[in-house]
């Protein structure tokens, strides 16, 4: 009898999992690099996946996200390549600037536009404009912005004050940047050889993308390296190079105090500002930042660099994955954990403007930081993006060599643009 009823029992149950089938488990792949994309220190790795995958899985609990561990970022890019080639790719995965353009432009990458389209819980406007444009080709959304990271003005402080020089202001202009460096070289020692200096590592694209410069046309085939704007940068790299007359500054001369400004990113600022901290890189001296100078035809902008990641078009979870990647990109509290864990900024407005990120960016309570919450949520919203185009790094890399020797004085500045122009241009092309 009690066979019978176990047998009939049983019977039931295979009939009514055959009609209502268990749901199985999911398992969706996030591609990852550990460390950070921004080239400085990060002592945990995976902080801050770790803890959006676990919160997704709470809210998931038949989903199961899994990564692969220990892919340095310079070996991610062939990694990722031969997950594709092989047909094995994560579902979700991060996108250095490099390749995105390539797996956009082979349709390796999902079109979002339907997804942000039909979604009542997202919107872009929670994004800053260049960090959600950096996620777009040819107009099409197939990327959303993580993090991003972009250029502030490094400034001595001790070294200002012992020149009676008050710290910049944010809205400062060449004019005043070249002051300030023209009051602080000088040959402190009698030596006859200036042991001071105003700047270093200031570099002839940030001055020209501060005198409102772009460099190229938005689809990469035509070149503006003949625009006045351009000339009058090189013209003021030119006259702040004069100030040392033939020293060149090293990364020593600013390490040991030496040098007023430095160009940092705010990935390194935040690596080397709090105190205490592991790192306490420049202890010799007090140190904050600020936007960076203006010139005549510009404003205090930079290049805002942003990690973008984006979903397989091969997906079978398109859903799943969709959703896994708002919590990575989107989610207010994933946009906290790296407004607290890394380096880099959050791409949230709500969030870089909040107080608790106020409370970190000023970091010493005792000290007036020089640049708020504000300014830096100001500095993204004018900032540019970087180009991404297939002959970027190779007109760069060209211009770049021909514009230092403008600078040094090797060849003239006539006429030079108007050559390198044409040349580029010839190149891109092709």
């Amino acid at each position: 009898m009690q066979k019978k009823f176990l047998a009939a029992t049983f019977a039931a149950l295979t009939i009514l999992a055959a009609i209502y089938p268990a749901r199985s488990q999911v398992t969706l792949t996030i591609g990852i690099f550990a460390g950070s994309n921004w080239n400085v220190p990060q002592g945990e790795p995976y902080a801050i996946i770790d803890e959006v995958i676990k919160n997704f899985e709470t809210e998931n609990p038949s989903v199961k996200v899994k990564y692969v561990s220990g892919i340095e970022k310079e070996d991610y890019s062939e990694w990722l390549a031969e997950k594709f080639i092989a047909g094995d790719e994560p579902d979700v995965f991060f996108i250095l600037a490099e390749d995105f353009n390539l797996y956009a432009s082979i349709g390796a990458l999902m079109n979002l536009e339907e997804l942000i389209a039909d979604d009542k819980n997202f919107s872009v406007d929670v994004y800053y404009p260049s960090a959600f444009k950096f996620g777009q080709y040819e107009n099409i959304s197939y990327a959303l912005p993580c993090e991003s990271n972009l250029t502030f003005m490094f400034v001595n402080k001790t070294l200002l004050a012992k020149e009676g020089i008050a710290l910049p202001k944010n809205n400062w202009t060449w004019k005043d940047f070249f002051d300030i460096c023209l009051k602080v070289t000088r040959d402190t020692d009698g030596d006859g050889v200036p042991d001071q200096f105003g700047c270093y590592d200031y570099s002839w694209q940030q001055a020209a993308i501060s005198n409102g410069m772009k460099f190229f046309r938005d689809d990469g085939r035509i070149s503006y390296f003949a625009d006045s704007r351009m000339e009058e940068a090189i013209k003021f790299l030119m006259e702040l190079r004069s100030l040392n007359g033939n020293f060149e500054v090293s990364p020593k001369d600013f390490d040991v105090g030496r040098v007023a400004f430095r160009p940092f990113t705010f990935a390194q600022y935040r690596t080397y500002k709090p105190y205490p901290w592991k790192i306490k890189k420049y202890s010799s001296f007090e140190w904050d930042c600020v936007k960076m100078p203006a010139g005549s035809s510009g404003g205090n902008v930079s290049v805002m660099d942003t990690l973008l990641v984006g979903i397989s078009s091969r997906t079978r979870n398109k859903e799943l994955a969709w959703a896994l990647l708002k919590k990575i990109c989107y989610d207010k509290t994933s946009q906290q954990l790296i407004l607290k864990k890394s380096q880099a900024l959050p791409v949230r407005r709500d969030v870089i403007i909040s107080a608790e990120a106020q409370e970190i960016f000023s970091w010493d309570s005792n000290e007036t930081a020089a640049i708020t919450a504000v300014d830096i949520s100001s500095a993204m919203d004018e900032s540019i993006m970087p180009f991404k185009f297939k002959n970027y790094n190779f007109a760069m890399l060209f211009a770049d060599t021909e514009i230092k020797k403008i600078i040094a004085g090797i060849i003239p500045l006539n006429n030079t643009l108007n050559e390198l122009q044409k040349e580029i241009n010839a190149h891109l092309q092709h």
